[in-house]
């Protein structure tokens, strides 16, 4: 295997003695020593690039559900008290990373400078939104969030940040606003992954030796949501013959069955282990794919009850115990594929902002969302 520290640059400006640069990030790393950028408790912020760095000036950041609504509960809706919380952990580590749930979020911004080694394709000028957590994003925000009023995932600031050489990023397409597109760009990964694993399970019914076999039921669990209602439109689109949506209250429920994306609509509480699967059974599961897409912890046991022996569950919410599922799926004697969601998949972003565009259901429970 080879050391990601082969590759050698130095800051633009600085002399070839300044310790190796890496297209990982591992240069930026401060503490603890040895670790990757996301695993570090501090980064270097340093405005100044490496080669292959590039620098984007901060318009927007999207905080991850999860991290939004364990800041949220832990200070009691007080958006002041979020807003300070989320300054101070930046100002801290030198990047979002909410030290209880472990996840970030990503941003949207315009690039400021590319460095002549950068492999990413990017100018200045560029209006991109990252497709990297911004648990391992050096960022500096330099206005104290004065914009937000901490009350949502959204979070207007001025600052910069720092993007490696293997960094993603997509430019923002013209036809759609940014706030709008950072909201999906931000769980782009969900849909590709949904649209693979399903697929794969339709290739197998239809196909040579497919005899008996049937297109996959899928649930998605948290389906009103982002990630969750891509992930419903990109499950109907790969073959699914029937789509369960678990929401956990009436209001969800009742946009959920407007937007027209899933076949049976169920109100459950995930945390419920019997509650969930008897939910899904009445819709016609159990489910050949489970998609976890919830915000709270706890949903480990039901997902697993959900989903058919053989079946496959992906876990989106960065609220999972991944040590959870594993022994809870052992201790059920449940012949199950879990995976995780890392949020990549080859193509991921232009198929996530395509589904928006043609699916009515999608975008509107999106700006439902955006509009609260």
């Amino acid at each position: 295997m080879s050391d990601q520290r082969s590759t050698r640059s130095v800051p633009v400006g600085e002399s070839a003695a300044r310790p190796a640069g890496s297209p990982i990030g591992l240069h930026r790393v401060l503490e603890p020593a040895g670790a990757l950028p996301q695993a570090a408790t501090r980064l270097d912020t340093r405005p100044e690039l490496w080669p292959d760095e590039v620098r984007v000036r901060v318009e927007r950041l999207n905080l991850d559900a999860a991290s939004y609504r364990q800041l949220r509960v832990a200070h009691g809706g007080d958006g002041a008290a979020v807003r300070r919380a989320v300054a101070e952990i930046v100002r801290a580590g030198g990047k979002m990373h909410n030290p209880v749930t472990g996840s970030g979020g990503m941003l949207v911004g315009t690039v400021e400078e590319a460095g002549p080694a950068s492999p990413l394709g990017l100018a200045p000028g560029d209006r991109i939104a990252t497709l990297v957590s911004l648990t391992l994003t050096p960022l500096v925000i330099e206005d104290d969030l004065a914009g937000w009023d901490g009350l949502g995932e959204q979070v207007p600031c001025s600052g910069y940040a720092i993007l490696f050489g293997r960094s993603i990023a997509a430019k923002l397409p013209a036809d759609l606003p940014a706030p709008l597109s950072l909201a999906v760009l931000d769980v782009c990964g969900a849909p590709a992954l949904t649209a693979r694993v399903v697929a794969e399970y339709a290739n197998r019914a239809g196909g040579e030796g497919g005899a008996g076999r049937t297109a996959p039921t899928v649930c998605v669990v948290g389906a009103a949501g982002k990630s969750g209602s891509l992930s419903l439109a990109a499950a109907r689109r790969a073959g699914a013959v029937r789509t369960i949506g678990v929401v956990p209250v009436d209001s969800e429920a009742r946009a959920l069955e407007r937007a027209g994306l899933a076949d049976e609509v169920r109100i459950a509480d995930a945390r419920d282990p019997v509650a969930l699967a008897e939910a899904v059974e009445k819709a016609g599961g159990p489910a050949d794919v489970t998609v976890v897409c919830v915000d709270v912890p706890g949903c480990e046991g039901g997902a697993v009850l959900a989903t058919a022996a053989g079946g496959t569950v992906i876990f989106f919410s960065m609220a999972t115990s991944f040590s959870a599922a594993a022994l809870g799926a052992e201790g059920l004697a449940a012949d199950v594929t879990m995976l995780v969601g890392n949020g990549y998949v080859p193509g991921h972003a232009a198929y996530a902002l395509d589904l928006l565009r043609a699916e009515d259901g999608v975008r509107a429970l999106f700006e439902a969302r955006m509009d609260a």
